[in-house]
């Protein structure tokens, strides 16, 4: 299960899990994108086209940290051995240190040495899309049902979802479409106490995802990611085998600190993809 925090008014979403690696080739680079203060080796290396002195250790740090090699709370030689290891300046190790820090690869402590650092949940910034939008957006044509529209007392796992103690929620289940195709199992509940509007709606035209994105201004959400095996009624629902891999986000949206609305969507994990765009931590 992956977890993701994010805020109406992100723009630089952080990264320190050094666990899940999304593009296994990636190599962390130098944030400015060059290379200076270069020993003579370094230099020459430069020039012939291979990777610098900087780099290297930079690779095979990461290599051995991420290869399980090195736990967490396991100290990285010390710069002067490095040095001496890769026979280059502690100018030039000092970089590669720092390069992993900012990393959050390990976490650097005077007169202590380097650590591999614990590894620490991800933060993402996923956009709220409307499903109508990401399906037009592949060239497919748009279909919604609603499956079920009711309004009841909020029962226990409902509470949990909003944080609330008491109260009422309106209770969607529908089926997002592309062409002949289902794309999207929805099921939602909406904290009427907060968008009493939602009462007056019917949703048996309108999607409530872009519905409420149009009636409420959202300032945070929270997502949680997991794969799931369909049971016999999504599997129905979703026109796949019963067993068949699916990809769930479930996300509560909040506004000015009230949860509004929990929504669990649940996609056949052979035709969604989640993409997510991170940044070293700056800490």
């Amino acid at each position: 299960m992956w977890r993701a925090r994010q805020s109406a008014n992100a723009s630089r979403p952080a990264c320190s899990n050094w666990q899940q690696v999304l593009r296994p080739d990636a190599r962390f680079r130098d944030q400015e994108g060059i290379c200076t203060m270069m020993d003579s080796a370094e230099t020459a290396l430069a020039a012939t086209g291979d990777l610098s002195l900087h780099q290297q250790i930079v690779n095979d740090v990461e290599a051995k940290i991420l290869a399980g090699d090195w736990p967490p709370g396991h100290r990285v030689p010390f710069e002067m051995e490095l040095a001496e290891q890769y026979k280059c300046s502690r100018m030039t190790v000092n970089k590669a240190m720092s390069q992993l820090a900012r990393a959050g690869l390990i976490i650097r402590r005077k007169k202590s040495g380097s650590f591999v650092s614990l590894p620490q949940v991800q933060s993402a910034v996923l956009k709220i899309n409307e499903i109508r939008s990401e399906i037009e957006s592949l060239g497919k044509i748009y279909h919604y049902d609603l499956l079920e529209r009711s309004l009841r007392r909020a029962n226990a796992n409902d509470r949990a979802h909003l944080d609330m103690k008491d109260g009422k929620v309106l209770h969607l289940r529908s089926l997002h479409q592309a062409g002949d195709r289902p794309f999207c199992l929805e099921e939602r509940i909406i904290n009427v106490a907060e968008v009493p509007q939602s009462l007056e709606e019917s949703f048996a035209t309108t999607a409530p995802g872009g519905w409420l994105l149009q009636q409420v201004p959202w300032s945070t959400a929270e997502h949680t990611i997991q794969a799931i095996n369909a049971d016999s009624e999504t599997a129905k629902r979703l026109a796949i085998a019963e067993g068949t891999a699916c990809l769930v986000i479930e996300r509560r949206t909040s506004s000015n600190a009230a949860h509004i609305t929990h929504v669990r969507l649940t996609y056949p994990g052979n035709a969604h993809i989640l993409v997510a765009r991170f940044t070293p931590s700056q800490s």
